[in-house]
């Protein structure tokens, strides 16, 4: 079973092959020179869409094409690059030409997922007795494009820290709305908004959400999305610098999948899926 369909794979695997380096064939440390090849950089992309989308072991998803070891050290070599983090830059400043990012109205939230392992962003959750529990802080557009994303463990309050990723965005509209649920609702954020020319649009505690939810839906629909991939909504990872990339490999996923959905009504490419995703 495929992980992703193959008018989504194709694409993000033509637009990151196009960032890997050269390798030779063959290691030239070897003494022998007639080292193992090379597994293919093919082979363990797709063993790490399958891993983020299934949630499995590397072990399960390893088999005779690769090894798990080969998977973790290809991932941390890839990590060390910042390949991923270079792909989602890539899909996000392609969504902004050609859809627009709706960049006046932005939407924060958290969500907290369990953490079994720990790990250096895990935490005490509050809302599962106390277990272990990771937290991400994500910001998305008015259409519920992730713009980035705060971790932390699940005990942790990183407004502050989010908004810091618009610094990242470049150019902004002159006015800006943040739209925030009502455990924001509080002076702290309105006055942490009014430092940096932010407009508030919180809801407000005791009144019942579907009255005033205006575009906070968007930030909850893309952590459903981001859930939809079982190694992000149960994360077995400790390493930051992994659980990131991972993040950074989901939100690039929904990144294109909604540029090629938005985009079918409007453009033409030769692989244009022939019914609209």
């Amino acid at each position: 079973m495929p992980a992703l369909p193959s008018w989504l794979t194709e694409p993000l695997w033509d637009q990151f092959v196009a960032l890997l380096p050269e390798w030779p064939e063959f290691h030239p440390d070897h003494p022998l020179g007639c080292h193992r090849r090379r597994i293919s950089d093919r082979i363990i992309f797709d063993k790490m869409l399958q891993l983020l989308r299934f949630g499995c072991s590397y072990e399960a998803i390893a088999d005779t094409t690769c090894s798990a070891t080969t998977i973790r050290s290809r991932r941390d070599e890839w990590i060390r690059l910042g390949l991923f983090a270079q792909l989602k830059q890539i899909a996000l400043d392609s969504y902004d030409r050609i859809v627009g990012l709706v960049l006046d109205q932005i939407a924060v939230d958290g969500s907290i997922t369990k953490a079994p392992g720990g790990g250096e962003v895990a935490g005490r959750s509050p809302v599962d007795r106390g277990k272990q529990g990771l937290k991400r802080s994500g910001m998305t557009d008015g259409y519920g494009i992730p713009l980035g994303r705060v971790l932390a463990g699940a005990n942790r309050h990183d407004l502050a820290p989010t908004l810091d990723r618009l610094d990242d965005l470049g150019p902004l509209p002159d006015d800006i709305t943040v739209h925030l649920d009502a455990g924001y609702d509080s002076d702290k954020t309105r006055a942490l908004l009014n430092e940096r020319g932010l407009h508030g649009h919180i809801a407000h505690k005791g009144e019942k959400a579907p009255i005033q939810a205006s575009q906070r839906w968007h930030v909850e629909r893309t952590h459903a999305w981001q859930n939809a991939f079982y190694r992000l909504a149960r994360c077995y990872e400790r390493r930051t610098t992994v659980i990131d990339a991972f993040f950074d490999l989901a939100d690039t996923i929904i990144t294109v999948r909604s540029l090629i959905r938005q985009a079918w009504t409007t453009h033409r490419w030769d692989e244009r899926p022939n019914r609209r995703p």
